[in-house]
């Protein structure tokens, strides 16, 4: 008779005693590492974006030499060449800015 009032209470004790338990803890676990992860985020956003527009100038610098050669070379269909190569660049600074509306990066 002792032993099954023992199985009976242990479960209850065990499920009442376990939040005040993990109460007393500095919180549940991962959370620091969460804000660790995301303040090296926010470091390597300001890397990462200054790269994009450096690729962005770079692309776009690339791509008014090749239609300039294009047209001096006497091709002068090369309205396709200039809307890709813009809006390429159009893309990269648009997702820049995404990219930081999504991550609330100031």
């Amino acid at each position: 008779m002792k032993f099954s009032f023992i199985l009976k209470t242990a479960p209850a004790v065990f499920f009442f005693v376990l939040p005040f338990y993990s109460a007393a803890q500095n919180g549940p676990p991962g959370i620091p590492e969460f804000y660790r992860a995301a303040d090296e985020m926010h470091d390597w956003y300001f890397s990462l974006s200054d790269l994009v527009l450096v690729i962005g100038a770079i692309s776009g610098i690339l791509g008014g030499l090749r239609v300039y050669a294009n047209w001096q070379s006497g091709k002068h269909h090369i309205d396709a060449q200039v809307m890709g190569w813009f809006f390429s660049c159009l893309f990269l600074v648009l997702i820049g800015a995404f990219l930081q509306a999504l991550f609330e990066v100031n």
